[in-house]
């Protein structure tokens, strides 16, 4: 037997249980928050030792960042496949993409997400580590829903009223963290589309800031 075969077995099973750690991580986020989300508490859950869990994540810090970007790409890796089975180009893709991008925001990542957002306004170190995962999920999410609509994301026209739809589907899943607010969020979700519809099909020769002060 080969030395990377001989390595493989041990290979799979580090990133197993750096795997179910990270999984572990989310799912205490979402549902017990930031407090209960220790390195011991998450290790606990995953079935690992605690020697094991800081083998992998140090401090836990380390582990709820790693996690976060775990999820995230995981997360956008579903919204790029759900967007490849989008209604024909029309009003109804615009409220099928903007739909796409709330259900990103009303997700159990987000509500994890919510939890260190909420202790990283007090602590800039975590603040610096959790803006640019944000900051790249936001970017990412923008350019799949450009896309989907058939639109240049760096046209400052296509790339206001999204990002606008992004901090729309911030607030929606806030709402939805203490009520199920679904019912309500679809009829949001139309108004929207409408909106995106009616600002992309102004005239290219108008101004942003006419678009803008129209629309907004």
């Amino acid at each position: 037997m080969t030395a990377p075969e001989q390595r493989a077995p041990k290979q799979d099973r580090s990133r197993l249980t750096r795997e179910r750690l990270l999984g572990a991580s989310i799912d205490l986020l979402a549902t017990q928050g930031w407090a209960a989300t220790t390195v011991g508490a998450v290790a606990a859950a995953a079935g690992v030792s605690r020697g094991a869990a800081q083998h992998h994540f140090p401090t836990r810090e380390d582990l709820i960042t790693a996690a976060l970007l775990h999820m995230i790409e995981q997360r956008i890796e579903d919204v790029r496949n759900v967007g490849l089975d989008l209604p024909e180009p029309g009003p109804e893709r615009t409220v099928a993409v903007v739909r796409l991008i709330v259900q990103h925001y009303t997700s159990d990542l987000f509500k994890a997400a919510l939890h260190v957002w909420t202790a990283a306004a007090s602590d800039p170190a975590l603040r610096d580590r959790v803006l640019p995962l944000e900051n790249h999920m936001s970017r990412e999410v923008l350019a799949i829903a450009a896309s989907a609509l058939g639109r240049d994301p760096a046209d400052v026209r296509v790339r206001r009223p999204l990002q606008a739809t992004l901090d729309l589907a911030r607030g929606l899943g806030l709402a939805d963290v203490l009520s199920d607010d679904s019912a309500r969020r679809e009829k949001v979700i139309r108004y929207w589309a409408e909106t995106i519809d009616l600002v992309l099909a102004q005239n290219p020769e108008t101004s942003a800031e006419d678009v803008t002060s129209a629309t907004f």
